[in-house]
């Protein structure tokens, strides 16, 4: 009953993992990361916690990482491409290698993070990207489950520090304000992955879940304020605007925002959240409570 995670110094990763050693559920934890840097810091905050550094493009040592465990739990991806971080490998060369060592150490199970909207068709390079990613995980001899959720809020992450930080401000300046955000608590997705290692009955499937309040931009930003005991004013900016900037700043090795990246974060999100969370037998936390807690704690600890 070994249990493998990949990603596993990431925010959610680190959440898992606390979370597992805490209430058990499995015999031994293994996290699996890419750089002596993210193993330094998951050892010291889990003294005695088997840490692996791997390069996921290497089939032999992710077959050897991989050797007597039961479930994986994959949480490696990213947002924005640089140039040293593209898309198609940190999602599909990635995936590809983790399949074929999953099969070939026998692994039982396996559970992914993805993104709302990722298809293989996608018009956004990030999107499609991750979609045949995924489509490559449900495809292999392993059983998978893939899970998609939105905007993810949780204690000290920086979706959180992003959040109290506008909504702390008076006034705010920011693309399409009209968009639909449906936030969903990082202690939700850690249970949803948790039952899902644990589950009797595991099948090869897409599970898209989201927080239980799909609102816009503006009110996001309006209710954490409110939170807060403040008041914001929010000016929308066509998203045109913003792929414009993001389309200069993709000239630098590393941009801060590119088109891609701001084509997800602008996803309309409308998730029939409670389908994924009666089949899991999970109760979402209310935006309210999720805001109170994030919003309480939001400091970057990545």
């Amino acid at each position: 009953m070994t249990l493998v995670i990949t990603g596993a110094n990431g925010n959610l990763g680190q959440r898992l993992v606390r979370a597992l050693l805490r209430d058990g559920g499995v015999d031994a934890v293994r996290a699996v990361v890419r750089r002596e840097a993210a193993a330094s810091l998951l050892e010291t905050d889990h003294p005695g916690l088997d840490v692996r550094i791997v390069d996921y493009l290497d089939q032999g040592a992710m077959a050897d990482v991989l050797a007597g465990a039961a479930s994986v739990v994959h949480l490696v991806g990213i947002i924005k491409q640089s140039a040293n971080s593209r898309y198609e490998v940190a999602h599909e060369q990635t995936s590809q290698t983790l399949a074929q060592a999953a099969a070939a150490a026998g692994v039982r199970r396996l559970v992914s993070l993805s993104i709302v909207g990722s298809t293989p068709d996608s018009s956004n390079a990030c999107l499609s990207s991750k979609g045949r990613a995924d489509a490559m995980l449900l495809a292999c001899p392993v059983p998978a489950t893939v899970i998609r959720v939105p905007m993810v809020l949780g204690e000290g992450d920086y979706a959180s520090y992003a959040l109290k930080r506008r909504a702390s401000s008076g006034f705010n300046i920011v693309f399409r304000a009209a968009s639909l955000e449906q936030p969903i608590y990082a202690g939700d997705v850690v249970e949803a992955i948790r039952r899902l290692i644990d589950a009797a009955r595991f099948e090869n499937r897409t599970l898209e879940l989201a927080g239980p309040e799909a609102l816009t931009r503006r009110e996001l930003t309006e209710r954490a304020a409110a939170c807060l005991g403040r008041t914001t004013r929010v000016l929308s900016l066509p998203i045109g605007a913003g792929m414009a900037i993001a389309r200069v700043l993709e000239w630098l090795p590393n941009p801060p925002i590119t088109r891609a990246m701001l084509g997800v974060l602008d996803h309309d999100d409308r998730v029939d959240a409670h389908s994924a969370a009666r089949a899991l037998s999970l109760s979402l936390t209310p935006l309210e409570d999720m805001l109170n807690r994030c919003l309480a704690d939001a400091d970057i600890r990545e």
